[in-house]
């Protein structure tokens, strides 16, 4: 008899200060804690990252979009599926979306 195996659950990664982002398996409030969860998932691939530009007082997302921009760079991008980008910052926003995008990552403008 065949055991079936469970798909394993998606992991789902937010970097934001306020939303709760109720689909995201693990939640970082400023940019610091944003580059340490990516550290820490390293190699690991990431089914959804959901960025916001502004992360409260002068934090912003761009120290994490340096580190992804920075890895590509290396040739050791961080292997992750879709990039969202959810920012009430419209200008912000298209920074990142248009700077991770010419690094070849996947992303997405999108609304919480």
């Amino acid at each position: 008899m065949k055991e079936s195996l469970a798909a394993p659950a998606p992991v789902v990664l937010g970097i934001d200060d306020l939303r709760e982002l109720p689909r995201a398996t693990r939640i970082a409030r400023t940019s610091r804690e944003g580059i340490r969860l990516l550290e820490e998932y390293g190699n690991r691939f990431i089914d959804e990252l959901w960025l916001d530009h502004d992360l409260g007082d002068d934090d912003t997302i761009m120290p994490v979009v340096a580190l992804m921009e920075e890895a590509a760079f290396n040739g050791q991008p961080f292997h992750i599926g879709t990039v969202f980008v959810h920012s009430a910052n419209p200008i912000g926003a298209e920074t990142v979306v248009r700077s991770l995008t010419h690094w070849n990552y996947r992303v997405q403008r999108a609304t919480v």
